[in-house]
């Protein structure tokens, strides 16, 4: 991981610094579009009880967790993966990491049993940002831009994920990591 000094841009993460208290308490947000007419990423440590299947009324039996993406368009499912190999017309972020595609093929790949659940990532809603709005943000000292890594954008611990980025920064990040969830318990 490396300083704060990274510029916002699609394919890095936003994390949120802890005194956010709205649904972005600590949160780690993947960037999939920056430019000047917004921003637009996926919460990535925010899973639901729900598989995809669950969610989707017609979805195949698929064991791969829905994430609360963010608070815009929560009637929405969006997916993140890294399968353009047997998903055509997704759009790469960065390194190999994919957003959305022919809905019609996951379905039936996925009826298949030709898919790794643990290649997608689904999210209802997603974070939004209009023009500058992010980058003022940033000023205020609410989020943290890092380098994003394909492993913690599937992890497999993604309630970790907020704390762990953090110790990986180090420094005053990684005490600010061990902060309690609920200061007044302390």
């Amino acid at each position: 991981m490396e300083d704060n000094n990274i510029i916002p841009e699609k394919g890095k993460f936003l994390i949120s610094a802890p005194h956010l208290t709205d649904v972005f308490r600590r949160s780690v947000v993947y960037l999939v579009e920056h430019d000047d007419k917004g921003s637009v990423g996926f919460v990535l440590n925010k899973p639901i009880k729900y598989n995809i299947d669950e969610v989707i009324e017609d979805f195949p039996e698929f064991e791969s967790k829905v994430f609360l993406g963010g608070p815009v368009q929560t009637e929405l499912v969006n997916f993140l993966h890294k399968a353009p190999d047997k998903i055509e017309g997704g759009y790469e972020i960065h390194n190999g990491i994919y957003w959305g595609g022919n809905f019609d093929d996951l379905k039936v790949l996925a009826d298949a049993k030709s898919l790794n659940p643990s290649d997608f990532r689904f999210f209802v809603g997603y974070a939004g940002w209009s023009p500058n709005q992010l980058e003022d943000e940033l000023k205020e000292n609410s989020w943290y831009v890092v380098e994003a890594d394909e492993d913690f954008v599937f992890s497999s611990e993604p309630e970790k994920l907020w704390q762990h980025l953090l110790k990986l920064m180090g420094g005053e990040f990684a005490i600010i990591s061990t902060f309690p969830e609920d200061p007044s318990v302390n």
